[in-house]
């Protein structure tokens, strides 16, 4: 990836922050970056069938224009922090802003199915370069002592573009083609690479004393990411039925953990490792690795169940589903700012444990919802699980960033992305699991990966109850 910006390296100033000011612009080249990224994930899913249409193409096929921009954003999250390292975050964020927007224009004038999938494919990598750097560049943004409300705005801008990404596009569907949808992106990134030459700030960089990324390490990284989601979005795809085909999906997975394990075996005695278990040996680190993979496990369960819950076994309409299920969003809107307040006066594994409590009760009081429930009923049950899970995930990114010493922050925001995007992998493999042990949908299905997305998250709620013995490990 070339670099945007000729940018010349400087030692910084903002050694604990930047001032208000200057922290408001940067901050919002960070909020414009990570809503992109994360909003174009499923911001075209309502579009496919048109698509589709138009381009003349398969269903399966179309489905790639979603697939090719996760898997991109997947496979370069590690390398792409790596590289933050060693040249600057401010070059990688803004390189991968400049590919993301000129990917869009490329999908504007996208004429076929296959230059599509191209263009969402280099979309992803310009999203890898915003995900890989962001959670890096908000610790050199906010002092030290406010760095928690950093944190809390990041989990609020990933929560709501995660859940807003279907309701944008009905909006500009409504008006406009699909084109339109990638038009949008074009003054937003513009804007976003104009104040962000001026705003970002500059971080040493210590590539001098590192040694080169090596290619091998970076291929196996691709091959590893690219496996795994491959199996996984075979089985999360086909997961209501009788395929055939299910036991490639298994094929692929296996095959992945196998690249993983030699992938870890090379990694393993490198000071600073593509893949980074130096930060694993962290106890505190560790266990919030784990946390963040099961908790987004969980909440990848709930999102793939709850539709066909509402729609299929409970007979709602979309427009009813929708409106039930926006209260998840909601309450995690509103508890996030809380949570950043609450970071620094309280343990970062205590107010965890407590969002996953919360979490976990509010999917399992889901699971057992009587058949007659009301439409309150439901809405108390997910706005009590999207307060959990916002109240779990402020402190668990804080924990996650700030438990790593600080010449590797890229590496430890690289990992905080890699674990949503694999928790959310792994919940769409247990929900196919569910679904061909239970016979497809019906609601018992549906009910059944409810209760298991509880106890993913009970199990996220111990791994953060483990960390309040265990003082975090932060290194300015």
């Amino acid at each position: 990836m070339s670099m945007a910006a000729a940018d010349t390296p400087q030692e910084s100033g903002h050694r604990d922050g930047l001032p208000p000011g200057p922290r408001g612009q940067a901050m919002l080249v960070i909020i414009l970056g990570l809503t992109l990224s994360v909003l174009d994930s499923t911001l075209v899913n309502l579009a496919l069938p048109a698509m589709a249409r138009e381009l003349q193409a398969s269903s399966a096929h179309t489905l790639w224009v979603v697939n090719a921009y996760q898997l991109a954003s997947l496979v370069l999250l590690l390398p792409l922090a790596a590289l933050g390292e060693r040249v600057g975050y401010r070059r990688v964020y803004l390189t991968g802003m400049l590919v993301f927007s000129v990917a869009s224009l490329a999908a504007v004038l996208a004429t076929s199915l296959p230059t599509l999938v191209v263009a969402r494919a280099l979309q992803g990598m310009g999203a890898a370069g915003v995900m890989s750097t962001n959670a890096a560049m908000v610790r050199l943004v906010y002092p030290r002592a406010q760095l928690g409300r950093g944190m809390a705005i990041n989990s609020l801008v990933v929560a709501t573009a995660s859940m807003a990404g279907p309701s944008v596009a009905a909006a500009i569907l409504s008006v406009a083609s699909w084109p339109w949808l990638f038009a949008a992106n074009l003054p937003l990134g513009l804007f976003t690479l104009w104040l962000g030459r001026r705003a970002l700030p500059f971080n040493p960089v210590s590539g001098a004393g590192r040694p080169r990324l090596a290619l091998l390490d970076v291929l196996l990284n691709i091959l590893m990411f690219s496996l795994i989601f491959l199996g996984g979005e075979q089985l999360g795809v086909r997961a209501g039925g009788a395929d055939a085909s299910l036991p490639s999906g298994w094929w692929l997975l296996g095959a992945g953990l196998l690249v993983g394990a030699w992938y870890v075996r090379r990694q393993w005695r490198l000071p600073a490792p593509l893949l980074p278990v130096d930060l694993l040996r962290i106890p505190v680190f560790a266990l919030s690795m784990c946390g963040s993979v099961s908790a987004f496990c969980a909440q990848m369960l709930a999102y793939l169940s709850l539709p066909f819950l509402l729609l299929e076994s409970r007979g709602m309409s979309p427009i009813e589903a929708g409106l039930l299920i926006t209260a998840w969003p909601l309450a995690t809107v509103l508890t996030a700012p809380v949570a950043g307040r609450l970071i620094g006066r309280y343990p970062d594994g205590l107010l965890g444990g407590i969002g996953m409590a919360l979490f976990a009760s509010g999917l399992w009081l889901l699971a057992a919802m009587p058949e007659g429930v009301s439409a309150a009923g439901m809405v108390w049950r997910m706005l009590l699980a999207g307060a959990g899970f916002a109240l779990y995930q402020s402190p668990n990114n804080h924990t996650i960033v700030t438990s790593a010493p600080l010449a590797r922050s890229g590496a430890a925001g690289g990992m905080l992305s890699s674990a949503r995007l694999t928790g959310q992998t792994l919940g769409a493999v247990v929900l196919a699991t569910i679904f061909t042990l239970t016979g497809g949908h019906g609601g018992h299905a549906e009910t059944a990966a409810l209760a298991v997305a509880g106890c993913f998250a009970a199990m996220a709620g111990v791994f953060s109850v483990l960390r309040v013995r265990r003082a975090p490990q932060a290194k300015h």
